[in-house]
């Protein structure tokens, strides 16, 4: 997941709620804060990696019949 950039007025907005939280609940929330900075970065997700060439042991006449066969058509149709 990506980084979220956000501004100081939002931060203080959310302080506004998280303020009245216990003190347990605080302290609980900063170590989830302090573990999520501590860990390590994910990799970047790299557009490039699911693009490539399309690998097949068929032609494409192959292909494009075995797609025609594939079709069905549906016989049993109901009048409203």
């Amino acid at each position: 997941m990506g980084s979220l950039a956000i501004s100081n007025k939002i931060l203080d907005k959310y302080f506004g709620y998280l303020k009245y939280l216990d003190n347990n609940a605080k302290k609980d929330l900063i170590v989830k804060l302090t573990n999520s900075i501590e860990t390590e970065p994910k990799k970047a997700f790299d557009i490039k990696s699911i693009f490539g060439v399309w690998e097949d042991d068929r032609t494409s006449d192959g292909i494009i019949s075995e797609i025609k066969s594939s079709r069905v058509e549906k016989q049993n149709t109901e009048n409203l």
